[in-house]
């Protein structure tokens, strides 16, 4: 670019981009193995009815908000805003990932504010996070955005030596639902 700096922009997946979402999954998976409680084999292996499926379902609810973020035409990251099901006033991020490349553009940020859009729109009292112990930008990242780590940590996915621990965002001062 001659000058003009990159900015990004996001916005929540459409139903038939289940391919470009499948794509940025699974790159995600292999880019970063040890930030997610999946893991490359275990999606690579999902047919594409399962992909399409998990995307229109997503779009759908009122309880999801599956993001994609973009940067010079390209889809460069996402995130997934999720409410949970045990407990109905906190919501979760999940998928949180920006490609390599465009790192450092503010991708992360708006993805990250996005969700917290969503929640804070939906009434929800907190949103809740995992990130793995190490992993220092995406811990600057949640903190900058507000979250807090509460609780000890905590074993990451099956087969896996690493540990993660939770950060949690107050969304209300009264902890209550609207």
């Amino acid at each position: 670019m001659t000058g003009e700096s990159r900015r990004p922009s996001v916005r929540i997946f459409r139903t038939e981009e289940w391919r470009c979402y499948r794509e940025l999954r699974l790159r995600a998976l292999l880019d970063s193995p040890d930030a997610f409680g999946s893991t490359w084999a275990a999606e690579s292996e999902r047919p594409d009815a399962a992909w399409l499926q998990r995307l229109e379902s997503g779009v759908a609810s009122r309880g999801d908000q599956p993001l994609v973020a973009e940067l010079d035409g390209a889809r460069v990251g996402l995130a997934w805003g999720r409410v949970d099901e045990s407990d109905p006033a906190v919501a979760h991020l999940y998928q949180m990932w920006v490609a390599p490349e465009a790192r450092g553009c503010g991708a992360g940020k708006l993805l990250v504010e996005r969700v917290i859009e969503w929640a804070r729109a939906a009434g929800f009292a907190r949103l809740v996070l995992a990130v793995s112990i190490g992993n220092g930008p995406a811990e600057r990242l949640y903190e900058r955005a507000g979250f807090r780590f509460f609780g000890e940590p905590l074993a990451g996915r099956p087969g896996s030596d690493l540990l993660e621990r939770e950060m949690q965002l107050e969304l209300r001062d009264d902890g209550q639902r609207a």
